[in-house]
């Protein structure tokens, strides 16, 4: 019978792009492609357990351990995220899940929460007693659901996350779960001076011994040479001004704007709602002025913008006046979370920024929010790593 040929792995998709013009060589992303495609190919025989008990006698048997996994790490802008999109494309493994490792918290949050709604009956049924930890049934529901784990921007701020993710990954690894990183830290710096960082320690060192460590610290930033030259701010809104943010889309997530009808929309679960992106790709979003501050959101939706993508393309958005004001307070936030936040913001407007805000109840908090908006349009802005000063 005829062997079904293997997925092309993404070493030699990434020469293929380079062959093709779509970018340029560079040694530190080589070092990287090897050990992703290092990676890929042990993943093309491995068959995780998904359960503690049958991976410790399965290597007690002689059976292959999990692959080691990647974790990458450097400046903005170096590729990371694009080698990992790279990689996740042709991993040769099924059950597979990328995300943004703020999304992941989110959902590990959530699944912890729905734990501690179980009544002790409901726990017994899950072969838990009333009294049980949480977090191994949470991590055994991640095993079931997927082998490799690919996060962008692993960044830990926040003590609650730091302690979680200590176990959970301890758990996590044990049950063959691969892991595959992006980060602007190496992991030495994770968490760095945060509370209680000696119980952080663990998880540290369980990335160093499972996953292997490549620093990107190239010296072309490939995000801001893309985005020079380039205007941040159009007006006013017509066909060549929109026609302008799609061109720095399609450069920006090194796409051919022929494959426009092939740009996928994404969903962000924000406090167990659904926030629809239209378009979205390589960490960039694309909105438009009236779903995100027409409809009634609020801050904890602009936050998980801002923390799941490094540059946001808003279309359309009008000028602000009395009849508008709860759509200038919701613009207000959007830019506060996309600032701190170290966003990249690109739009097109109905009339030049000084004229954004013709009147209303909001102009003491508006005057910010240009002059925001101004600095985001700097060099020294849209050189900015991205993360929360």
């Amino acid at each position: 019978m005829p062997q079904t040929p293997q997925k092309t792995g993404p070493e030699a998709e990434y020469h293929a792009l380079i062959e093709a013009g779509e970018l340029q060589p560079d040694a530190h992303q080589a070092s990287a492609i090897i050990a992703l495609e290092r990676l890929h190919r042990e993943l093309i025989e491995y068959r995780p357990s998904g359960n503690t008990w049958t991976a410790g006698w399965l290597r007690w048997l002689g059976s292959k351990p999990a692959p080691k996994g990647v974790y990458l790490y450097g400046g903005v802008g170096r590729g990371k995220s694009m080698l990992m999109d790279l990689f996740y494309s042709v991993a040769a493994i099924p059950a597979k899940r990328r995300m943004h490792f703020h999304e992941f918290m989110l959902d590990i949050h959530a699944r912890l929460k729905a734990w501690h709604d179980l009544s002790a009956r409901e726990r017994a049924q899950h072969g838990q007693r009333s009294g049980d930890d949480p977090i191994p049934p949470v991590a055994r529901q991640i095993a079931n659901e997927t082998s490799l784990l690919c996060f962008d921007e692993l960044q830990v701020t926040d003590i609650a996350d730091a302690m979680v993710l200590t176990r959970l990954f301890k758990e996590l690894f044990a049950l063959g779960v691969v892991v595959v990183a992006t980060s602007n830290r190496p992991p030495d710096e994770l968490y760095k001076d945060g509370l209680h960082r000696q119980r952080f320690l663990p998880f540290i060192a369980d990335i160093k011994e499972r996953l292997e460590v490549i620093a990107l610290n190239g010296p072309v930033d490939y995000r801001y040479n893309r985005l020079q030259g380039a205007e941040t701010y159009y007006f006013p809104v017509n066909a060549e001004t929109t026609a302008q943010l799609s061109s720095t889309f399609f450069r920006l997530t090194d796409r051919r704007v022929e494959d426009r009808a092939k740009v996928p929309s994404e969903e962000l679960i924000v406090q167990g709602r659904t926030l629809f992106v239209p378009k979205a790709a390589r960490g960039v979003a694309v909105f438009s002025f009236k779903r995100l501050c027409a409809n009634p959101l609020g801050a904890a939706d602009y936050l998980a913008i801002a923390r799941t993508y490094h540059t946001v393309i808003m279309v359309a958005i009008p000028q602000f006046t009395r009849e508008n004001s709860d759509q200038a307070r919701r613009f207000i936030h959007l830019i506060d979370a996309l600032y701190e936040h170290g966003v990249k913001f690109l739009c097109s407007a109905a009339v030049p920024l000084p004229s954004l805000y013709a009147g209303g109840d909001v102009g003491f908090e508006f005057e910010r929010t240009i002059s925001r908006l101004t600095e985001m349009q700097s060099q020294d802005y849209l050189a900015r790593g991205h993360g929360k000063i």
